[in-house]
């Protein structure tokens, strides 16, 4: 049954004007992706998309469950919206994502907050329209059971914002179940999309002009393990770059397990791959990473990142690190402290280790105290902000190439392919969602500054 259309119809019959939705992201691109597919349903239902949760007639909290302090933050942010709903019982308000994948945090909904009128999870979006229509008629509370789903659907509609930016997923869940992480037991085992549907995607986002686009994956590396095809990501990546047009083509996340000389050969062969690789370390101690579950050691990473500076002189590597995970003694520490200086990642995610209900990690011992966690990390977050400004520094002089992301008065800024943001100053009105061309001219806090090159 198109629900889609029956809740537009009801839509319409019950509002004199236009409603608004309101759709909120905490967490992950992946979520922001999920959030567009939900902002486009909504549109399609008759809604008009609000950037304002206090003036919409649906507001939906699309929720992450990867750290404790995500969780309580949400939780404060739901609770604002119980003096909204008392004084207009017709708004809806909505729970969403990975956080109500997990039973007990329904079941704190329920009780906790009656006034929270729909729950579901990552793998209900696409029957939004139902759940939502049933509200309407039936006027009583919608909570879907958390499930988890093997099939892919497709053909879902999205509401972009941006004009130059998009991401696509190419995959879903995750089958690494690494000991701290949660993500498998919300999102599901991995499955991967038909790389015609993923092409067909692609190469529409380049025909309506868009020159950002990013692959989505937990562990991209991991793409078309399960599909019957004979095609990897390495593969996907080369058909894709075959799409005529100017964009530059990113990719998150790797796994350094995974990923392979073949896919870092297809970066170097293919310009518009973006050169910055995003590749999770989590720690630099080899007993630490055993304990995580990550199935790789120090020198099996420290390999993969020299063969790609070997192949690709100007690559440039993030990656993510937990501090304070269960039984990390000091040394241990100082370990991971030397990879970051010796690898010198342009850019870092650094985290204190959060427990999470359900993962092996909760069950093991933690006896390091939370003010030395946090002198850990504060440490770290010191080593990796002078790194990252030795690198900024680097760019002086240098002529680069920038997307045109936003602009106030004749200050536009702009951001490279490798997502380092550069300021500039022009009186042209036309650059919004371009490519330009920019002269390095120092930094500012953590932007470059730049001179706009005409071509």
């Amino acid at each position: 049954m198109n629900y889609t259309g029956k809740l537009k119809q009801t839509v319409t019959e019950k509002f004199e004007y236009i409603p608004k939705a309101n759709v909120q992201t905490f967490g992950c691109v992946q979520n922001e992706n999920d959030s567009e597919k939900i902002r486009g349903i909504l549109a399609q239902s008759g809604y008009e998309i609000s950037d304002n949760f206090e003036v919409s007639d649906i507001v939906i909290f699309n929720t992450c469950a990867i750290r404790e302090n995500a969780e309580l933050k949400i939780f404060g942010n739901i609770g604002k919206l119980k003096a909204l709903k008392a004084e207009n019982p017709n708004m809806i308000v909505a729970v969403c994502g990975c956080m109500v994948m997990q039973p007990h945090i329904v079941e704190k909904i329920k009780k906790s907050y009656p006034f929270v009128d729909i729950v579901f999870g990552v793998n209900s979006i696409e029957d939004l329209p139902h759940i939502v229509y049933n509200w309407y008629v039936n006027n009583k509370r919608q909570v879907s059971n958390p499930e988890v789903k093997t099939e892919i659907v497709e053909d879902i509609p999205v509401y972009r914002e941006s004009k130059s930016k998009a991401t696509i997923s190419i995959m879903y869940g995750c089958d690494n179940f690494c000991s701290y992480c949660i993500v498998p037991y919300v999102r599901g085992r991995e499955r991967s999309r038909k790389p015609a549907d993923i092409l067909e995607e692609f190469t529409q986002l380049v025909n309506e002009g868009y020159k950002d686009i990013t692959l989505l994956g937990q562990n991209v590396d991991s793409y078309g393990k399960n599909l019957d095809e004979n095609i990897d990501f390495a593969d996907l990546l080369n058909m894709l770059c075959k799409v005529e047009g100017d964009y530059v083509l990113h990719f998150m996340s790797s796994h350094p397990k995974d990923i392979t000389k073949k896919v870092i050969d297809t970066i170097r062969d293919n310009p518009k791959i973006s050169r910055q690789i995003h590749l999770p370390v989590q720690s630099g101690n080899d007993r630490i990473l055993s304990l995580m579950n990550r199935r790789y050691t120090v020198q099996q990473y420290k390999d993969i990142i020299n063969y790609a500076k070997e192949q690709i002189p100007d690559v440039g590597f993030s990656s993510d690190i937990i501090v304070g995970f269960p039984g990390e003694t000091f040394e241990e520490y100082l370990d991971t402290e030397n990879l970051v200086k010796e690898i010198n990642f342009t850019q870092l995610f650094t985290f204190i280790y959060s427990k999470r209900t359900g993962t092996k990690a909760a069950t093991m011992e933690d006896d390091t105290s939370h003010k030395e966690k946090s002198e850990r990390l504060n440490r770290l977050v010191k080593i990796q902000q002078d790194i990252f400004f030795e690198y900024l520094n680097s760019f002086k002089g240098q002529t680069v190439r920038a997307l045109v992301e936003e602009r106030k008065g004749n200050t536009y800024s702009a951001r490279m392919a490798n997502t380092l943001v550069v300021h500039f100053e022009s009186d042209k009105e036309n650059l919004m969602d371009e490519f330009v061309k920019l002269k390095v001219t120092g930094k500012k806090g953590t932007v470059l500054t730049a001179d706009l090159i005409i071509n």
